[in-house]
């Protein structure tokens, strides 16, 4: 019986232990954030006069980065998964959008698969987007069309 105590006691002492760890990395800093690799989100001027823009997803549930603004014209998207394992798409939120866009990535496998597509914007305004895998998970952004 008393070993049966003292396991129990040992177990409370481990889990109090563990719950203690846990709450002390638990402030209310905000966590920091990596800081995004050169090039990505940049909007640049293609050859064609299309703005490009390159964005990345890895094994998490954020774009990087998650916004960028372009000027009404044609956009040619880039996105890049980098993850080892995670698949991620692109689609634009319609429902919140100041005008259609008629253009999204169904699905973008891990280890550097890229796709690319175009499209045109001419309502300046938000436009939201997400990764439709993990949107309750937080993975959105937003591309905003400047006046």
């Amino acid at each position: 019986m008393m070993r049966r105590i003292g396991s129990r006691a040992a177990a409370l002492g481990i889990g109090a232990a563990l719950a203690a760890g846990v709450l002390t990395g638990c402030g209310s800093d905000e966590p920091e954030q990596a800081p995004v690799p050169e090039g990505l989100g940049e909007v640049t001027v293609g050859a064609d006069g299309v703005q490009e823009v390159t964005l990345q997803t890895q094994d998490d549930y954020v774009f990087t980065p998650d916004t960028f603004t372009v000027a009404p014209g044609t956009v040619r998207l880039t996105l890049v998964n980098v993850a080892e394992q995670m698949t991620h798409n692109l689609e634009f939120t319609d429902d919140e959008l100041p005008a259609p866009i008629d253009a999204g990535i169904d699905v973008l496998g891990p280890r550097n698969q890229e796709v690319t597509i175009e499209f045109e914007v001419t309502t300046p305004g938000d436009y939201p987007f997400s990764c439709t895998f993990h949107t309750q998970l937080g993975q959105v952004g937003t591309m905003t069309v400047s006046e």
